[in-house]
């Protein structure tokens, strides 16, 4: 019949979509977003969604859907519970937080080594491409309605962070939505106050007294911000000569360096018992889908260019 014959092509043409391919035609979007090129990168993905979704009709394979992640890409942040994502967020960044040996951050204070720093690198970077996905989920809303709601979305997030005491993924949330691309964009008031409010807890005078106080009055499990412990050994480092001009060893700088790195420890004694969601995790995809610096300040600009004001679409 002819109906049947469109779908058995269909499911044909489908049948080459691979991961490869698949990873291949979002990378080349990705290089668009890089160069510009938001038309264009805009309509490839739409196209690339299509036949996602085309084949996620026809292909009654949970596994392979599973393993493509096919579902996952129709999903929107707004789709999921506040609390639910900051979880799965804390839950990621605990696994990656208690591989870290403590020698690995001694040793990055020191010498800035990624290769013998190991757990310490994913961990740092992790907490990047988390920012990084951020902004990027802000931007690429088109209605400034849109946006806002994201905004608002990302500060619940981070009401349920603080909660549960993952200052980590608390501060990647933060350092997106006050960086200089989201920022500049005009926001309404209730949002601005309500950033000041957040940012308030890792304000960066007095040496960041407030978050020491918070972190002080916590108790296990807690996930620490690791900027704050790297930038701490680093100032005993360079501040302290390992040896005393007798030539004996300067225990003052070890007992610096011993009550930090204690610190770390006490919080990698706890553990959170969170149940997984692997929908929400799926959703993450490792938090790699994110734009380059470029392409955020492309779109920032488009929304209100440099100079002007121009009302947001």
């Amino acid at each position: 019949m002819e109906g049947e014959s469109e779908v058995n092509e269909t499911q044909l043409r489908m049948s080459d979509l691979d991961n490869i391919l698949l990873q291949t035609l979002m990378d080349f979007v990705y290089q668009l977003l890089c160069s510009g090129d938001l038309t264009m990168a805009k309509a490839l993905r739409v196209k690339i969604i299509e036949k996602c979704n085309a084949k996620h009709f026809h292909n009654t394979s949970s596994m392979l859907l599973s393993s493509l992640n096919i579902y996952t890409r129709q999903a929107s942040l707004l789709d999921f519970k506040s609390e639910q994502i900051a979880e799965q967020m804390t839950l990621l960044d605990a696994e990656l937080f208690m591989k870290i040996e403590i020698p690995e951050v001694l040793i990055w204070a020191q010498e800035q080594n990624e290769e013998r720093s190991p757990n310490l690198t994913r961990f740092t970077e992790h907490f990047n491409k988390m920012s990084y996905w951020a902004r990027s989920r802000i931007l690429e809303q088109n209605e400034a309605k849109d946006r806002e709601r994201y905004v608002v979305k990302f500060i619940k997030i981070m009401k349920h962070l603080r909660k549960i005491n993952n200052f980590n993924s608390y501060l990647a949330l933060l350092s997106a939505l006050d960086s200089a691309p989201i920022r500049r964009l005009e926001w309404q008031k209730q949002i601005t106050e309500g950033l000041k409010e957040y940012c308030a807890l890792i304000d960066s005078s007095s040496s960041f007294r407030a978050y020491r106080q918070a972190l002080a009055e916590t108790q296990p499990p807690c996930i620490p911000y690791i900027g704050l412990v790297l930038q701490d050994l680093t100032f005993v480092h360079i501040g302290n000569n390992d040896l005393l001009h007798d030539g004996s060893i300067n225990f003052s700088k070890r007992w610096q360096q011993f009550n930090i790195v204690e610190n770390m420890k006490r919080f990698k004694k706890g553990t959170y018992s969170f149940k997984k969601h692997e929908r929400i995790i799926a959703f993450f995809s490792n938090f790699d889908e994110f734009l380059c610096e470029e392409a955020m300040w492309q779109i920032s600009e488009s929304i209100k260019p440099r100079g002007g004001k121009k009302p947001q679409a």
